[in-house]
């Protein structure tokens, strides 16, 4: 897992950066594929977040978290390796929504990567069933990680 922070606005303690690589690797672990497997996880404002929307999704507002998927397999010295994707959280949004929801910052930013790692291995909430489906998994991912 790459954690980066692109963003000055929140605080990032290195306990929600190693929490973030732990909920990343805890579902793929238990959903992801068998060859070795990255993603990466990116913390932004909601300007940053906002402009990825508006670009990628046609809507001009922040979001909480966006995926974007790579699917490639990658040649590292011996090894392969599949890259799955990006995991982008706008952390202002999350802190927003971590009070509003009565919950830590850590908390909303794990349920973020879960979520998005989850989109990155195909998981999608368009239908009510997709989205009974990925609440389960999400929660089961949640429990898991404790």
């Amino acid at each position: 897992m790459i954690v980066q922070n692109q963003q000055e606005k929140v605080p990032v303690p290195e306990s929600l950066t190693s929490l973030a690589e732990r909920a990343a690797a805890v579902v793929l672990a238990v959903l992801g594929p068998k060859q070795e497997t990255e993603l990466g996880i990116t913390f932004v404002d909601d300007a940053a977040i906002k402009m990825l929307n508006y670009r990628y999704r046609g809507k001009d507002e922040p979001t909480d978290v966006l995926s974007f998927a790579m699917n490639e397999t990658v040649q590292e010295g011996e090894r392969e390796v599949l890259l799955l994707g990006d995991v982008v959280i706008s952390l202002e949004t999350a802190a927003r929504w971590a009070i509003e929801e009565g919950r830590d910052l850590h908390q909303e930013v794990a349920q973020l990567v879960v979520h998005g790692a989850l989109h990155l291995l195909g998981y999608d909430h368009e239908t009510a069933a997709e989205a009974a489906r990925m609440k389960a998994q999400e929660e089961e991912i949640l429990r898991l990680l404790g």
